[in-house]
């Protein structure tokens, strides 16, 4: 059975993809169902490339490597992936493999028994978060939800964990609709969702922070930037009618 496609969107990810992509192949080969991997290059310019044609997936798991040029933003990246994802359940992960693959089975589990979609959360019951982040950007996380409860009045308090499954026919859907190709894609996801009635489960995952993050929120300015996007959303889509 083809159940799982996982989307991975990668900017200069030569070294931390051979990890992410080790762990998730030796996990996925395990499995009863088959899955594949889409590794979508957001315009990298090192051997990210190189790197990810080397592997050999194994027999249960197909490994695809999709690249454009320029780099465009993560949301474009998703974007991408998740409309080229083949298999019943589609799914997009972060390269650096801040969540392990064997949490996808709770996601799994949701979307067969009933959700539209699953998205891990570093907030709800049950979650465990192995190392933080600094004060500062778990302050502005903070207050990024808060607004973005109040402004699109989606109720998760973390949309931006980069763990989330969904229906094939849903993603479909969502990704199609979607407009940011920022990192602010996720809240507008699950907005868009929430328009269309899809339903939403969350789930714990044990989450550790990874170094060397490719998206830096070092400067006010680039923590401003969030916000900018954030409240882009509902503009985009009512000139979009």
């Amino acid at each position: 059975m083809n159940k799982l496609s996982i989307i991975i969107p990668a900017y200069n990810e030569e070294d931390r993809i051979i990890y992410t992509l080790e762990k998730s192949l030796a996990y996925l080969n395990t499995r009863e169902y088959n899955s594949e991997i889409l590794v979508v290059s957001d315009g990298s310019t090192d051997n990210t490339a190189s790197v990810v044609k080397g592997f050999d997936p194994g027999q249960k798991v197909r490994l695809e490597f999709l690249e454009y040029h320029p780099n465009k933003g993560k949301g474009y990246a998703v974007r991408y992936g998740m409309l080229r994802g083949t298999y019943d359940i589609i799914m997009f992960m972060d390269a650096d493999y801040s969540v392990e693959m064997s949490e996808v089975e709770k996601g799994i589990n949701l979307i067969e028994g009933g959700a539209d979609i699953a998205i891990a959360s570093r907030t709800v019951a049950g979650s465990i978060v192995s190392q933080h982040q600094n004060f500062f950007r778990e302050l502005s996380a903070k207050l990024y939800t808060f607004t973005q409860s109040l402004f699109l009045g989606i109720d998760y308090k973390d949309t931006q964990c980069g763990f989330k499954l969904f229906r094939k026919e849903t993603a479909k859907n969502l990704f199609s609709k979607q407009l940011l190709d920022s990192v602010i894609f996720d809240p507008e996801i699950l907005w868009l969702a929430k328009n269309e009635g899809n339903r939403v489960k969350e789930f714990p995952v044990t989450w550790t922070h990874m170094e060397d993050s490719r998206i830096q929120y070092d400067s006010l300015r680039k923590s401003l930037f969030v916000f900018e996007e954030l409240f882009r959303i509902k503009k985009l889509h009512k000139l979009r009618r």
